[in-house]
């Protein structure tokens, strides 16, 4: 399928993408290697593995749906980071309803598990990838912010042709990959637009909105205490803290990639936890009890000499928790994934309750029953 319309515009293409033209003739045609500058590296670094697994940038592109077994299944090992974004996501799609982008979040693996903005359904390019369970990985459709930054794992820009395949080159993106509390990539926030104006600016936009999905992710994590870091002189209440928590034993349970960078030591996803006293030099016991004190700065002594400042957050302590923006959030049940699941089939078919129950394996009735209602004496 190729959701690429026909352009009418016959002005000349823009210095920018002329020079995108340029590169991808360098390289997808001639199989010859950039000069620098010509596109990011990231993007040359995506085409070359696109190349190499056999993919062709004139081939049509298929935006295929993961089955439905494999959609409950993603949707109930993602009710985490699903749950955690959704308010950013909101947040995200006021500050571009008036660009003609819209928020995409996948898993790891690429698979659209939510959508948010001012999608244009009635534009197939905008509808097919914003369904959820669509497969937008980089072995599937080529380079996108999407798959490279999944495969990068650093934020990245893409306009038009730098997309790798000519059918997906209306698309302008701006993508940026989200880290667990263990440190492992969970998925990826991505702003897209459909024959929109470039706006690189987009990607500090989706960085920050990231760094809020990530911090989420720490905070609704079991814990005793919330440690908010950064270094003396910095104010806390940012995307710039650095987040540990910790369980009564003083271990350290969960870190937003700030703490990351902030404290050397800390275990690597798939790691045991390590104690609080191994990379700080002060019992755990005086963490707890300085989050007796609302409120005051520690300064904490890393085993290297250097020293952060820090504020101890019990987890008891809900009025603290909402004050800093770190209130746990409940998993999804499986009726509210299952609920959502139906919506989204029922978006995706524009109403059509014959097209989302078969995309749903269901039968009409079965479907009427989910949803609380008889049919219709007239149904799409």
């Amino acid at each position: 399928m190729n959701p690429a319309s026909a352009s009418t515009d016959l002005s000349p293409p823009s210095p920018r993408l002329a020079q995108i033209a340029q590169a991808r003739q360098t390289v997808l045609e001639r199989r010859a290697p950039l000069s620098p500058g010509w596109v990011a590296p990231w993007v040359e670094r995506s085409w070359q593995r696109c190349l190499n697994a056999g993919l062709q940038p004139q081939a049509q592109v298929s935006f295929d749906q993961i089955n439905v077994t494999q959609l409950k299944r993603t949707l109930e090992a993602n009710h985490p980071l699903i749950q955690a974004a959704q308010p950013i996501l909101q947040g995200l799609a006021r500050a571009i309803v008036n660009t003609r982008y819209f928020a995409i979040l996948t898993n790891a693996q690429g698979v659209v598990v939510d959508a948010c903005g001012a999608i244009d359904h009635t534009d197939r390019r905008a509808h097919l990838i914003t369904r959820v369970g669509t497969d937008l990985s980089e072995r599937h459709i080529g380079t996108t912010a999407i798959g490279t930054a999944l495969a990068e794992l650093q934020p990245v820009w893409l306009h038009r042709g730098e997309h790798f395949f000519e059918a997906t080159s209306s698309y302008s993106c701006a993508g940026a990959p989200l880290f667990g509390p263990d440190g492992a990539c969970v998925g990826m926030l991505d702003v897209t637009g459909v024959d929109a104006q470039e706006r690189p600016e987009l990607k500090h936009l989706v960085m920050q909105s990231a760094s809020k999905i990530e911090n989420a992710l720490v905070s609704a994590q079991p814990h005793a205490l919330m440690l908010r870091l950064n270094w003396p002189g910095n104010t806390f209440g940012t995307e710039a803290d650095g987040l540990l928590c910790l369980d009564g034993d003083g271990r350290i349970t969960a870190a937003n990639p700030v703490a990351r960078q902030l404290v050397p030591g800390l275990p690597a996803p798939g790691q045991c936890m390590v104690q609080v006293t191994e990379v700080f030099g002060l019992a755990f016991e005086q963490l707890f009890d300085a989050a007796k004190r609302p409120g005051q700065v520690l300064e904490l002594p890393l085993w290297s000499g250097l020293r952060l400042q820090a504020q101890a957050i019990a987890r008891a302590n809900e009025t603290e928790l909402l004050q800093t923006g770190l209130s746990a959030t409940p998993a999804m049940a499986l009726r509210d994934v299952e609920a959502a699941m139906i919506r989204k089939a029922l978006e995706d078919a524009r109403g059509n309750v014959g097209q989302a129950a078969r995309a749903l394996g269901l039968s009409r009735a079965t479907l009427y029953r989910k949803l609380g209602q008889r049919p219709s004496t007239r149904v799409i």
